[in-house]
């Protein structure tokens, strides 16, 4: 198998890995794995020497070596590439240089088509509140399932805000959007058939969930933190 450098995919939207960042991963995954790199070398079954590449390297490198070295550390590629925030986030330090920017529209829904989980913001009579669900990008719309009886089932006209983050805790990195739109409920059949043949994946809290709610953006924003 190849230690060549190749082209690796990452999803749309999502930012290129400059150099050092995997490595700055493996070293935290090591870390708290309590083994060395080279250990994880071995366990990839490659050369130390390839291992340091990730040093210099971005995201251009071979795919298949980037699977070993996943697998070594018991992750995944992705989480390597962009880093993940299946730890408990915000709890390192600022990064030395930190660069706080504005996204424009286009970037904001590229990134806010690369997740499936969210969170729906709205006023209720008991106050606001602020709730998890899953969803999909439609046609520059964001759609869901909920029951009808649910607090996520605002009423048609409702406005709401949504939003989606990701944090890389190894980087102290991360990035945010929002979303402000107004509620629609799906009730056209034909729609509802076309929606249930595009959304692959159902609601993850299970039940009679047969509401589709579609929240059509009035405006999107976002913020990246960067590394300098």
């Amino acid at each position: 198998m190849s230690e060549n450098p190749t082209p690796s995919h990452r999803p749309a939207g999502a930012p290129k890995p400059q150099p050092g960042d995997v490595a700055r991963r493996v070293t935290q995954r090591c870390a708290m794995l309590g083994i060395s790199r080279e250990e994880v070398a071995r366990r990839a079954g490659m050369s130390p020497h390839y291992l340091e590449l990730l040093q210099e390297a971005s995201s251009d490198f071979d795919p298949a070596g980037l699977l070993r070295i996943a697998a070594a550390l018991r992750t995944t590629p992705d989480e390597l590439l962009e880093g993940t925030a299946a730890e408990p986030p915000g709890q390192g330090s600022a990064a030395r240089h930190p660069v706080l920017q504005k996204l424009g529209p286009e970037e904001c829904r590229d990134r806010l088509g690369t997740h499936g989980v969210g969170r729906v913001a709205m006023a209720t009579s008991e106050g606001p509140v602020v709730l998890p669900v899953n969803y999909t990008v439609l046609a520059g719309t964001i759609v869901y399932r909920t029951d009808p009886d649910a607090v996520t089932a605002a009423a048609p006209g409702t406005e709401v805000a949504f939003e989606v983050d990701h944090v890389d805790e190894a980087m102290s990195s991360g990035w945010s959007i929002l979303t402000v739109g107004r509620v629609e409920h799906v009730d056209d059949p034909g729609v509802i058939r076309q929606l249930s043949e595009q959304v692959a994946t159902g609601p993850w809290a299970g039940g009679k969930r047969d509401l589709w709610v579609r929240i059509n953006p009035t405006q999107v924003t976002g913020r990246v933190i960067r590394t300098s």
